[in-house]
This record gives C-alpha cells, structure tokens and sequence, in this order.
C-alpha cells in the first residue's frame, strides 16, 4: 500500500527541517497578502468588493526599494486581473525589485461552483477538483498580469487542506506559506497550526515543496511554557491581556497589525534569539489606505504603519538580519 499524501498540518520530523547554505545566515521576508477590500464584520461575498487600495502599492514598493527590501505580494484574484495592479507592479517584478505568489481566496475566484460561506472560504476544504480549479486560474492570470510564474502560495484564511500540497507541486510552487505557526482557526472550519513549528520544512521530506510558516513567537518569563500554556488560557483572554501587561506570557506575530513598535521588538528580538533562519512578516494591502482594515482607520495610523516598518528595518539591519528573496531563499536550500 502506498504511503498517504503528507499533508502541511503534518507535525515535521527533525530531518524534515530545512537546512540552508552556510552563509544564508538569518533573513527576513516581507509578505503582503495583495487582495481586494470587504467588510471584515460581514459575512463573506463573491460581489461586492473595491480595489481603492492597489494604488497605494506603488507608495509602499517605492518605501522597500528605499529600504533594500524586496517585498513579495501574495496576490489574489481581483488583483491578478487589475489592469491598475498590474502597471503598479509590473515593472518591479521584471527588474527583481518585488515577487509575486498565490493568495486563493475561493469567494472571490472562478469558478464559482460553490456556496460562499465560512467553511468554504478555506480552499482546503473544496472538493479537489474545485481547489484546483480556482488555483490554475489564479495563478494562470498572475502570470499573464505580472510576467513571472509565482513561486510560493498562501490560502486564504490560511486554508490549506489535504488536496494542496499536490495542486501547488503540479503548478510548479516550490514554497507553501499558509501556516500561521501558533494560531488555531479549527473552530471556524480552518486548521489547527498551533503546535507546528516557526522553522522551515519540507512538507513532503524530499525537498519539493517547503512550508515556511509566517513567524510567531512567544515572549515574557513564560515563554518557555507558551506552546502548552497559552492555548489553554483562550475562555480566558483577560487573563492573557494581564500575563502580556506584566511580561510574563504575549504572543506576537510578525506584523504590523494589531502589534505595537514595542512588542514587534520584542518579537523580532526573540525570533532572532533563537536562531530563527527566516522571519517571515506580513500584512493585508487594504491597510495601505486608511479606512479598509480595524488596524489603519486614519491617516495618522497610516503614518504609524511606515513608521513601524521603519523601526523593524532598522532593528534587523542592527542585529545582522538581512532581507530575503523566494528566489534567494531556493537558492540557499539547493547549495545547502
């Protein structure tokens, strides 16, 4: 009987780690989950959405090239088939200065065969033939939108399922980015990450398809303990909001959403603390212009927003993290 399809839930061994070439050293990435604007309270549709935002990717490219860093948009489908996303971008995909990957969100990508709801608003949850329809199209009109195959996925919500890691190997992915290390989405229909672990793998152990998990930590005097005691405080979120206030247990994610300059420190001081080889950062581009997401409501929030990105640059250029590419980062594991 033939082994059954690793699935990228599947707890990795310790040769499934991934090994990089002596002088990768440790890097970061940023991400951008590149995708049109909804109401976040409301429930999901396949209609109905704007893209004011995608004009704002020219700000926010034209601050990484400022800063040396090549971001990599994650884009989805009314994205891939903007005419307005594709003159943004274009140009700096072709010349190296940005990448672009996969974000399948299945409400809003043909064909729509299904009922939008919650529990099919994780890709990994369609019938294998529907996942892989939707993402052949996705990634099909990413390549004709921006002149460059995409190389890396992240689901949408995070939905992956067992039926994904052989769309992305057929559709030539090397790297699967949907794993939020120390989150549990179960309850709402998604996967369980919260005991995988903030390391790269190889999903499948033979070096075809990579997970590279967006990176969270656990910070405070408790740290040690967090992957046992913080999912058992979630009937108790005051008591998780007093643990953080007095440095005895926080959970930060990488990101400028909802994570202050203070403990983005902390967080990016951790991740480098423990040898962490690749810190992958993200966000969601609505939150380029205020008035899209619960993290950028204002102007003045907007300013906030660079200014966090300013101050995480410049902690990693002080501690010798230097950014990354998905290219640089096959590059790496091959010589390794």
């Amino acid at each position: 009987m033939p082994a059954p399809e690793a699935r990228i839930t599947d707890l990795p061994g310790e040769d499934r780690f991934v090994r990089f070439a002596g002088d990768f050293g440790q890097r970061f990435l940023v991400t951008v989950d590149t995708e049109e604007e909804f109401d976040w309270n409301q429930p999901l549709r396949a209609q109905g959405h704007t893209l004011h935002s995608v004009s704002r990717l020219a700000r926010f490219q034209q601050f990484c090239e400022g800063h040396g860093v090549v971001p990599v948009y994650l884009v989805d489908y009314p994205v891939a088939t903007s005419p307005l996303a594709a003159e943004v971008l274009r140009d700096a995909v072709a010349a190296g200065r940005a990448e672009v990957g996969v974000q399948l969100h299945p409400w809003v990508s043909p064909p729509h065969d299904e009922e939008v709801n919650e529990y099919n608003s994780f890709a990994g949850n369609l019938p294998a033939e529907l996942e892989n329809a939707k993402f052949s199209r996705l990634r099909d009109a990413i390549e004709r939108a921006f002149g460059a195959p995409p190389r890396i996925y992240r689901a949408g919500r995070y939905g992956v399922g067992p039926n994904t890691p052989a769309i992305l190997r057929d559709h030539g992915i090397a790297i699967d980015t949907s794993v939020r290390a120390r989150f549990d989405y179960s309850t709402s229909g998604g996967r369980n990450f919260r005991d995988l672990p903030v390391r790269p793998w190889w999903v499948d152990g033979s070096g075809g398809l990579m997970e590279l998990p967006l990176t969270t930590v656990y910070w405070g005097g408790l740290a040690r303990a967090g992957a046992w005691l913080y999912p058992r405080l979630w009937r108790a979120p005051k008591l998780r909001g007093a643990l953080a206030r007095v440095g005895l247990l926080e959970r930060i994610p990488l990101t400028p959403e909802g994570v202050n300059r203070i403990e983005a420190r902390r967080g990016i001081e951790t991740a480098v603390s423990q040898g962490l080889p690749v810190l992958v950062f993200s966000f969601h581009s609505p939150s380029l212009e205020p008035g899209h997401t619960p993290y950028v409501r204002t102007e003045a929030e907007l300013d906030a927003f660079y200014d966090w990105w300013r101050a995480a640059f410049t902690l990693l250029d002080r501690l010798q993290v230097r950014p990354t590419t998905v290219a640089g980062i096959m590059s790496a594991t091959r010589l390794a």
